[in-house]
């Protein structure tokens, strides 16, 4: 009897002990794990030194409670799909391209205007500045992780560039938003390809070259059958890490400080694609037998004053909607100074800072 009285004495204390323990006690034996969709390759840069450091490092700082499965090179959809992607459910976090599916994210195509960004580091600083100032309603259903402007894009082409006249009637794979509207103000052709297509056509001269962003040459091999860049910026796409609305309410709440923490600027998390890299990777490009031709400044000048126009008329067409596009300008232009970056297609007239 008495042995009896000491097991259940011994149950009760057990009983009593966990009852009166905090919830974080409890709650932090919880754990998650991230379903990371990117169209980006497997092999890319994006993945190796950005996607899969960032996972990991969440897996450290949490003491491995948070764990992941990378779906990379659009395992789970084509590039223009993953907002979708992750708001579905179908992963968990993503990295979404907003440039791709045109009139969806208006506003904040502001983002794409022209402008010398010469890390990601630096653009998601500007981007999620913006975020939270002027573009936040235009992302609904998900949880916004970060939101950037990607790094500067070039010109990069089958034959030399010089000058102005040397574009004009040429056929250019263009990401869409603000460089299709700058590649038709040079009098070019702009044509619109998934990358994945842009090598062959190239080689057959199909078109005869594309917009696109330093790394992009690069994970897609475009160094080989594009041999000229034009280094004169054309700003480049808007994108971003989001996250299922769902997945991240049902996170336990003391990772979620963790994931903001190394999601919010993955870029400067990781090192991955900073600046220091940017200057790497243009090496990288030029060893690889790219002539980098650096357009002088009286023809950049002329480049940049109908990028300019292309940004009034873009302003001007949201604001007849009624949408406050101009106020998003007037803010890029604002916080890429902060951040020591030029915004070439801010026009002049509207007071540059």
């Amino acid at each position: 009897m008495k042995k009896r009285m000491v097991c259940v004495a011994g149950l009760l204390f057990v009983f009593l002990a966990v009852a009166v323990l905090p919830p974080t006690a409890v709650t932090a034996q919880e754990t998650m794990h991230i379903k990371f969709s990117t169209w980006h390759p497997p092999m890319s840069r994006e993945v190796k030194t950005v996607w899969i450091p960032m996972l990991e490092e969440l897996k450290k700082r949490s003491g491995g409670r948070i764990t992941y499965t990378m779906y990379a090179g659009g395992a789970l959809g084509k590039g223009p799909e993953h907002y979708d992607i992750v708001a579905k459910g179908l992963s968990d976090m993503g990295y979404f391209t907003a440039t791709w599916t045109p009139g969806r994210f208006p506003v904040s195509d502001v983002l794409s205007l022209a402008a010398t960004t010469d890390g990601k580091d630096v653009s998601t600083e500007v981007g999620n500045a913006l975020y939270e100032k002027a573009l936040k309603e235009e992302f609904p259903g998900v949880k916004m992780i970060e939101l950037n402007g990607c790094i500067q894009a070039f010109l990069w082409t089958t034959k030399p560039i010089r000058t102005l006249d040397d574009v004009k009637g040429l056929r250019i794979r263009s990401p869409g938003g603000h460089q299709t509207n700058y590649i038709k103000a040079l009098g070019a052709e702009p044509v619109f390809m998934p990358l994945g297509d842009v090598y062959l056509s190239m080689q057959t001269g199909t078109i005869d070259g594309l917009v696109t962003c330093p790394p992009l040459v690069l994970a897609f091999k475009l160094y080989e059958v594009a041999k000229q860049g034009t280094l004169a910026t054309f700003g480049c796409v808007t994108e971003g890490v989001i996250m299922n609305q769902k997945s991240w309410d049902n996170a336990p709440d003391d990772l979620k400080p963790i994931i903001m923490e190394v999601c919010h600027n993955p870029f400067r998390t990781t090192g991955g694609l900073n600046r220091d890299v940017y200057k790497t990777m243009m090496k990288e490009i030029a060893d690889k037998g790219v002539e980098l031709y650096q357009m002088p400044a009286d023809q950049q000048a002329r480049w940049f004053k109908l990028f300019q126009e292309e940004t009034k008329k873009w302003v001007s067409e949201l604001e007849a909607k009624g949408l406050p596009a101009k106020e998003a300008v007037m803010l890029f232009d604002e916080e890429t100074h902060n951040h020591g970056v030029s915004a070439v297609a801010f026009p002049v007239e509207w007071g540059k800072k």
